[in-house]
């Protein structure tokens, strides 16, 4: 008897307990969840893991979601992971939201309910 494989999510969040909080939440429902809260490295986490989608944050230091992003949509094999940007920053500028959408993302923004989390994370892996 064969049984279906999880779908797999990544976190990428700098604060470890958002990343741990919606890990927690998204491995109830039933998924494998990666979490990374060094946004330097967390490319190579998603290289090495190729995860059916990513929940980012935006607004991260050293390294910001969107730049996070924009080199996620430079390497090859992660070009078409779904990714939705997830923020508590109310205000963004017409520009980033711009550059957001242009890079095939959608923006979310904080708090973020269990029912709109798990929403989320299944509407990015059946895109």
């Amino acid at each position: 008897m064969t049984f279906p494989s999880t779908q797999a999510i990544l976190i990428v969040d700098d604060d470890p307990s958002v990343a741990d909080t919606f890990s927690r939440l998204l491995q109830l429902e039933g998924f494998t969840v990666y979490t990374a809260i060094n946004p330097e490295g967390d490319l190579e986490i998603a290289a090495d893991k190729h995860p059916d989608a990513i929940i980012l944050d935006l607004r991260m230091p050293i390294l910001s979601g969107l730049q996070f992003l924009q080199l996620l949509r430079k390497t090859p094999a992660l070009r078409h992971t779904p990714v939705a940007i997830v923020t508590g920053d109310y205000f963004l500028d017409d520009g980033t939201t711009s550059q957001i959408e242009a890079l095939g993302a959608s923006v979310r923004f904080k708090p973020i309910w269990l029912d709109d989390l798990v929403a989320l994370a299944r509407g990015l892996i059946a895109a």
